[in-house]
C-alpha cells in the first residue's frame, strides 16, 4: 500500500515495450516510482531502483530495448513542458542527483546544461583541489614558465611535439597550456 504525500501527483509510466510487461508502473511528480496490478495506493509497491552514474533508474528487461530509465528523464517528461526543442537535457536545481521531484528539475539546452554542471558545488571544488595541486604532476611551475615563454615567443622556431618530447608531455598538453584550459594561473 502506497501512502499519498502532500502535493504529490501520480502519472501511469509509458514506454517502448511496457505493455508486454505483468506489472503496470506509475511515476509520481515527487519522483516515487510504483509498480501494480491494478490500484496504484491499494496493491502498489514502492521501488528503490538502482544508481547509475549517480542518477537514479529504474531497470525493467523488455524486448528491443536496453530496460534503464532515468528517474529524473521520465519525471522531467512526465510534468515538465519544455520551453523549446532544443532543450534535450535534464539538470538537477540544487545538484543532488537523487533528489527528483518536479520542483528540483528543468530543461535545459546542451549550453545551459554545462553552464549549470560548471557550478556544480562538486565541480568547484574539484577545480579549487586542482589549482592548488602540487603532488604528482609531470610539470613544475618554472616548466611551464618556460613553456609558456617558448610558445608565445614569435621566434620560436621549435615545433610543439618536440617541445612536448623535451617535456615528457602530450602535445595536447602544451595547447591546453597555450589556451589557459591548463596552468592558467601561472603567468
Amino acid at each position: 500500500m502506497i501512502k499519498k504525500m502532500a502535493g504529490e501527483a501520480w502519472k501511469p509510466l509509458e514506454f517502448t515495450g511496457w505493455k508486454q510487461l505483468r506489472k503496470k508502473y506509475a511515476l509520481s511528480s515527487h519522483g516515487r516510482v510504483v509498480s501494480y496490478t491494478n490500484d496504484i495506493h491499494e496493491d502498489g509497491k514502492l521501488l528503490n531502483g538502482s544508481i547509475t552514474t549517480g542518477y537514479k533508474t529504474l531497470n525493467l528487461h523488455r524486448s528491443g530495448s536496453n530496460g534503464t530509465l532515468y528517474i529524473h528523464r521520465e519525471v522531467a517528461r512526465m510534468f515538465l513542458k519544455k520551453a523549446s526543442p532544443k532543450q534535450k537535457y535534464v539538470v538537477h536545481s540544487n545538484y543532488n542527483k537523487l533528489d527528483n521531484t518536479s520542483k528540483n528539475l528543468k530543461w535545459a539546452t546542451l549550453e545551459e546544461m554545462i553552464e549549470h554542471q560548471q557550478k556544480s558545488p562538486a565541480k568547484l571544488a574539484y577545480k579549487k583541489i586542482q589549482a592548488t595541486r602540487t603532488k604528482g604532476l609531470k610539470l613544475s611551475v618554472s616548466d611551464v614558465r618556460s613553456i609558456k615563454k617558448t610558445l608565445g615567443s614569435k621566434n620560436n622556431t621549435m615545433p610543439i611535439k618536440r617541445l612536448a618530447q623535451k617535456y615528457g608531455v602530450s602535445e595536447m598538453t602544451l595547447y591546453r597550456i597555450k589556451s589557459g584550459e591548463n596552468w592558467g594561473r601561472v603567468k
